[in-house]
């Protein structure tokens, strides 16, 4: 089958690609054997234009759709980098460009399509509401022209490399509002001034280098100007992020899917034992053909949710089903290419090890492979609630 043909964006594909051959296996096993945040590779991405793609032309940006943010994650995780380091730059500014006023959107958006401002911290997870974003409970409290913030947020990644942050608070407590998710608003933190202002942002050491922290909030003050769109209704405008969360963290898999595909398959055919290829061998070979026909198959639905995305139709189903679908895939891909590479797999230098433990992640993160059969279950199915 011809590639090209299938491909869509083509020259983005292929500009990505030549930019990512820049950034080979070592550069990224040496940034996780540091626990180092990849700045070269942002850098990079960014003047090339690639992590402003979302943004509209008037502000700087390209003015493309989802599908064409989706070639760009898609190809930089099949060349084996990664982006988890900058991909919240591409959506996470969605919210400002929807639901923020004209003020905010031409002080803010123009810079960072430029990379002057970075805005790729999106906090909402808190350590006792989970995936159940209804129950947080940091709260900000307005006093005059600022509100003083007061909690705590887990699991927020890259507050360290980031000038600005998305906040999801309680501006009126669970109890007080007419549903569970009333009540909540959205604030454009400073990171630069909130640092020992309000704001304490501490490292959580994982098992792949994800610039993953914890924030506390003591008595913040953010100006009443930086609230995002109206006041107690930022509950829906962070749903809009999360359904492009969703579908680029799937196309993501998808790149890494056909990268552990691609290896696999190569090291099928050239790895000889017992005198010929192992991919002659049927325990060998199917197991890769089958996640190349899984990943095909994810593909298609995650297309299709960016399609939906695109042209304003409503996408939460698909974008769920598209991301638990390429996650499944890509870490069956993972085993299946591990396993072909038997030891040689857990050698650092082959750079499978380093890919097999960051497309782990995407069974858990952005959503839970259960919370999303739970809203299939109940939003399509119409079966009822188990919570």
């Amino acid at each position: 089958m011809d590639q090209a043909a299938t491909e869509t964006f083509p020259e983005i594909r292929e500009a990505v690609r030549k930019l990512c051959a820049g950034f080979p296996g070592e550069y990224w096993r040496a940034k996780d054997r540091d626990r180092a945040y990849p700045t070269e590779f942002v850098m990079a991405l960014t003047e090339a234009g690639f992590l402003s793609v979302l943004i509209p032309e008037t502000f700087g940006g390209s003015g493309l759709g989802l599908g064409a943010a989706t070639a760009v994650l898609e190809e930089i995780h099949r060349s084996g980098c990664n982006g988890g380091a900058c991909h919240a730059q591409m959506y996470t500014m969605g919210t400002v460009l929807k639901h923020g006023n004209e003020a905010q959107k031409q002080t803010y958006l123009p810079k960072i399509a430029t990379g002057e401002l970075r805005l790729q911290a999106f906090g909402v997870t808190e350590p006792g509401a989970g995936t159940d974003t209804t129950r947080i409970s940091t709260f900000a409290r307005r006093e005059g022209d600022h509100y003083v913030v007061k909690g705590q947020k887990i699991w927020i990644s890259r507050a360290e490399h980031s000038d600005l942050m998305v906040l999801l608070v309680r501006t009126a407590p669970r109890d007080e509002v007419a549903k569970p998710s009333d009540g909540m608003s959205v604030l454009l933190v400073d990171l630069r001034t909130a640092v020992g202002n309000g704001l304490t942002i501490r490292p959580i050491r994982t098992m792949l280098n994800h610039a993953t922290t914890e924030l506390f909030f003591d008595d913040l003050k953010v100006p009443v100007e930086n609230l995002v769109g109206e006041e107690g209704k930022g509950f829906r405008y962070i749903l809009d992020g999360m359904n492009a969360e969703r579908i680029l963290i799937a196309a993501e898999c998808i790149g890494d899917a056909k990268f552990f595909i691609d290896r696999a398959s190569a090291y099928a055919k050239e790895r000889e034992v017992f005198g010929g290829a192992i991919g002659r061998n049927q325990g060998v070979q199917f197991p890769i053909a089958r996640a190349h026909v899984q990943m095909s198959a994810a593909e298609l639905m995650v297309r299709h949710a960016a399609n939906l995305f695109d042209t304003g139709q409503a996408c939460g189903t698909e974008a769920n089903m598209g991301k638990m679908l390429a996650s499944e895939a890509s870490w069956f891909a993972a085993d299946t290419c591990l396993q072909t590479h038997g030891g040689f797999g857990f050698a650092e230098d082959f750079d499978i090890e380093r890919k097999f433990r960051e497309t782990r992640l995407y069974q858990v993160a952005p959503i839970s492979t259960n919370l999303i059969l739970s809203h299939v279950g109940t939003h399509v199915l119409g079966m009822p609630k188990s919570f």
